[in-house]
């Protein structure tokens, strides 16, 4: 028996504040062997049907009347107990409880790498090879939860540090979108962007990628609708400020030195990865993020997933008894908690419905195959185009839902589009004249202009198309 197998043993008996505390997230196989599992147990189950931490004595005659152990496994179980009873020096409470969850993510992933060669050696095919990757991220997310939670009377003073904290934003290059999020996307969030077939999610993921680079900032961008050389083809476009047919006759030397000057003034990383659609979910997605921070030491400062409606779920297997709320709400709730695990914003988009395509205005009714999407996302809005903004340029963008500020203030307004060089920039302040519910000061508008002003909206937007 190893000194810390020792210390965990003895203290998980003799330490109530650190049982309590570690318990949870220890499991027997964590141990070298069989006496030392069996000591496990018989703590573990003494504290979850006692509530309370078991005695020397307890433990002994546990033992001696086991019917399940041997003679020579309850002597070898006696003498641990005998052992660590001898030896009741305590141990420093955070550096025990550190070095326990160090010890059990290392075991975690020496068992998960054992289970796998397992897999792979089983020639009669019991067990599936898909179920490594689920292996690999459980025991590389094993970790201990040191929170209790928000003690309202006595923790005032963290909530108001927090309502005064500047929250780590990743900013847009675009007014009106930093305006509406209050400086950009928060970390820990699922923001989604909604539009039809060709309007341009994958156009405002692009961007927002290349702008996010450009602030110096990290990207991981994830594909399964276009191969990751047409998603960087864009992201060429956008950063090199050059249409995209240009892309297919500038000269090797004339494309080098404009992509050393882009170098020289982008200090963020971009990953690009592509996965075959429907084929990939935030199991995956999460050994991506592992893999890439052991092998490439990259870490993402915002991860884009282009785009939400062509993943799968790691819960839930799509078949006749799954609807499809159930389903892309599982895929929403997963990418959300991908957010919330790895500390970044995560951003997405999905497809209207075929009313919503045609529709003169867009709502989250519009959603295509579930409104459990929208009830998991943090900020949701509609990206709206008519043949009347396509020659000016020009979308519209709609809050559908936003948890960081009001929805109703700029609900609706008016982005500049270049879609040759797949870019977007803030539109002219005259562009949002008839945008009624965009959040201009308008009641000191007549109310005659104010009703001019909706029968211009309604004639303007006749023939929505998201």
């Amino acid at each position: 028996m190893s000194r810390l197998e020792q210390t965990i043993l003895k203290n998980l008996i003799y330490n109530e504040v650190y049982t309590r505390k570690v318990l949870p997230f220890i499991r027997s196989d964590y141990f070298s062997d069989d006496a030392e599992k069996n000591v496990f147990k018989e703590v573990f189950d003494f504290v979850n049907k006692y509530k309370n931490l078991p005695t020397h004595e307890a433990l002994v005659i546990n033992f001696t009347e086991s019917k399940s152990l041997t003679e020579s496994e309850v002597k070898t179980a006696i003498d641990i107990l005998n052992e660590v009873h001898d030896d009741k020096d305590p141990s420093e409470q955070q550096w025990l409880v550190e070095h326990t969850e160090k010890f059990c993510q290392d075991k975690a992933i020496y068992n998960a790498i054992m289970e796998s060669v397992g897999i792979l050696d089983d020639k009669s095919g019991k067990k599936a090879k898909g179920e490594i990757p689920k292996l690999l991220s459980d025991a590389l997310g094993v970790s201990f939860d040191n929170s209790v939670g928000h003690d309202y009377l006595n923790d005032y003073d963290d909530r108001y540090d927090f309502y005064h904290r500047v929250e780590s934003r990743i900013r847009f290059d675009l007014d009106l979108f930093n305006k509406i999020t209050k400086g950009g996307f928060p970390i820990k969030t699922l923001n989604i962007a909604l539009a039809g077939t060709g309007v341009g999610k994958s156009l405002f993921m692009c961007h927002c990628a290349a702008s996010s680079i450009s602030q110096g900032h990290n990207v991981l961008y994830i594909t399964m609708e276009m191969a990751e050389e047409k998603i960087a083809e864009r992201i060429d476009a956008n950063l090199m400020n050059i249409d995209l047919n240009e892309l297919q006759t500038i000269s090797k030397s004339e494309y080098e030195r404009k992509f050393e000057i882009l170098k020289s003034k982008t200090h963020g990383k971009l990953i690009i990865k592509e996965y075959p659609t429907a084929a990939a979910h935030a199991g995956h997605f999460r050994s991506l993020l592992n893999e890439l921070k052991l092998k490439k030491n990259f870490t993402p400062d915002i991860v884009f997933i282009d785009y939400l409606n062509i993943c799968c779920s790691a819960r839930i297997k799509m078949g006749g008894s799954v609807n499809t709320y159930s389903y892309i709400k599982s895929i929403a709730e997963e990418l959300r908690g991908l957010a919330v695990e790895f500390n970044v914003p995560v951003v997405s988009a999905t497809q209207t419905t075929r009313s919503g395509f045609t529709s003169t205005d867009v709502g989250l009714e519009d959603t295509s195959e579930s409104f459990g999407l929208p009830a998991t996302a943090d900020f949701m809005f509609a990206l709206i185009s008519t043949e009347e903004l396509e020659q000016l340029n020009q979308m519209m963008v709609k809050q559908l839902k936003n948890r960081y500020g009001d929805p109703n203030v700029y609900k609706r307004f008016v982005i500049g589009v270049d879609r040759s060089k797949m870019r977007l920039y803030d539109a002219e302040q005259s562009a949002q004249n008839d945008i009624i519910d965009s959040g201009q000061e308008i009641e000191d508008k007549p109310l005659n202009t104010f009703g001019n002003r909706e029968r211009r909206l309604n004639n303007k937007f006749d023939s929505f198309k998201v």
